[in-house]
């Protein structure tokens, strides 16, 4: 197998060496071609050559038939050398990929959220994580615009279990308007030292919006991947309409509509089978040049509703610990037993809440049946499994449609008690040593201070007794 470190490809004719068209090598070097590629592909691609965040993938026809690498976006994934899923072809369609350079977000959830990073050199490669103490709402707005996302709609700390404290040295003093991370000014002071768990964990929200009609959530679906284009209809079912008006926050689908394209222009074509595993719309997205003639060349309309209100998600366990309505995260004990609850505010009958669950591996949801508008999911013992982001989701039917509303994400730490307690001990064993400390200093100064008395009385009483016998003489 092929060694990631050294795989043979790159990205030509771009303004860097992180942006441009994708080469493969081979036997020789040839242009790729990957008609069903989309932007968690080029995320790949960018992962492998350490070019941080994929901002965009399109397939561009060349003017003359040229030999190709022809590779499936089936076998593009990470930890995979490209180089084993390429097979000789003849094409004009290329693909053209641009990353950044200078700035990523890692182990997120999806393409817009995870822990930041920074690129220290453009010459050595290294990637530093930033302390959250340096980094601000401003400085967040800048990276995800940066990196082609919404506005940032969590900034915090990093999960548990982070051991390394962050590398990046100088605070960010962004005015929120710069296109760049690395635009921004930076303090002139150092940090030297960061603790760990304290690295910047950003959640930026999805670039989709819906344009044109009364409110916010109807009419003209739109994705931004660098720019603003409609999405393709093509294929689009009742189901992908309700998970983009999911991904809008804008409750349940209430009708999906299209319309011809007016002219050939450009749109977002996203596969389907990647939006029903769960992945953004963004993330399944990638250029298509449609022809208004064609049954394809159809642009996407929705109307969803925001009927509902937005349901609140909590937490509290039985160690005392209780996270508050308005927190983005919590904490626990590992061992220790925990309620998640969900609730929303009284507006219709019945209803079911889904407590849906979402870490770095894995993917679990939990119904209940509303109860005084509210479900609480017991978990008896608190496991290092438990660590990640939970939301509850409010069904219900009124008005013969389903509706269906979202809480806001709660992440969840798990922290081991021991190293609790063995820092308890060692704040009392040092507290303990301290009073000590100071209480035989004190007992040492009072017996200085007893010894020196009694040797002045001493010396008092000698002085009066020559006085006396002086006076004695003198009669």
């Amino acid at each position: 197998m092929t060694d990631l470190c050294s795989e043979p490809i790159r990205l030509v004719g771009g303004a860097s060496r992180c942006e441009g068209t994708l080469e493969l090598k081979r036997t020789e070097w040839r242009p790729v071609k990957g008609p069903d590629w989309f932007l968690m592909e080029a995320a790949v691609v960018c992962g492998q050559m350490k070019c941080g965040s994929a901002v965009s993938v399109q397939t561009r026809e060349n003017s003359s038939v040229s030999s190709v690498w022809w590779i499936s976006s089936d076998c593009v994934r990470p930890g995979y050398p490209l180089t084993e899923c390429a097979s000789a072809d003849v094409s004009s369609s290329i693909l053209d990929v641009t990353c950044l350079d200078s700035v990523r977000l890692v182990n997120g959830t999806s393409l817009c959220s995870g822990g930041l990073e920074v690129k220290t050199s453009q010459f050595n490669q290294i990637w530093s994580t930033v302390c959250e103490a340096d980094f601000d709402q401003q400085d967040a707005e800048v990276v995800c615009r940066e990196i082609g996302c919404g506005p940032p709609s969590v900034l915090q700390g990093a999960l548990y279990g982070e051991v390394e404290a962050p590398t990046w040295t100088a605070e960010f003093q962004c005015g929120g308007t710069e296109s760049s991370l690395l635009d921004c000014r930076r303090s002139g002071s150092v940090r030297n030292t960061c603790s760990p768990n304290k690295a910047v964990r950003l959640t930026c929200s999805e670039p989709i919006r819906l344009v044109g009609g009364a409110s916010r959530c109807e009419v003209t679906l739109e994705l931004k991947l660098r720019t603003w284009r409609p999405v393709s209809a093509s294929r689009w079912t009742m189901q992908e309409a309700a998970a983009a008006c999911r991904e809008l926050d804008c409750g349940s689908v209430v009708s999906m509509g299209t319309r011809n394209n007016s002219s050939v222009r450009q749109v977002w074509e996203i596969q389907l089978s990647c939006l029903k595993s769960g992945y953004p719309l963004r993330q399944c997205a990638s250029s298509s040049l449609l022809s208004s003639s064609s049954q394809s060349g159809t642009i996407l309309e929705l109307v969803c509703t925001d009927l509902l209100v937005q349901p609140i998600i909590s937490v509290s366990s039985s160690d005392g610990v209780t996270g508050a309505l308005q927190s983005s995260s919590a904490g626990v004990f590992q061992g220790s037993s925990f309620t998640i609850s969900c609730s929303i505010q009284p507006q219709y009958p019945g209803g079911s809440f889904q407590l849906s669950f979402n870490s770095s591996n894995t993917t679990h949801s939990y119904t209940q049946p509303a109860s005084n508008h509210s479900a609480h999911f017991l978990f008896p013992a608190a496991e290092p499994a438990h660590r990640g982001s939970y939301r509850c989701v409010y069904d219900v039917h009124v008005f013969s449609h389903n509706f269906s509303s979202q809480s806001r994400v709660l992440t969840l730490r798990v922290s081991d008690p021991t190293v609790f307690i063995i820092r308890l001990v060692v704040l009392l064993l040092s507290l303990l040593i301290f009073i000590s400390v100071i209480y035989c200093s004190h007992k040492t100064t009072r017996g200085q201070q007893t010894v020196a008395q009694k040797n002045l009385d001493v010396g008092g009483d000698e002085v009066r007794e020559v006085m006396e016998e002086q006076e004695e003489a003198a009669l």
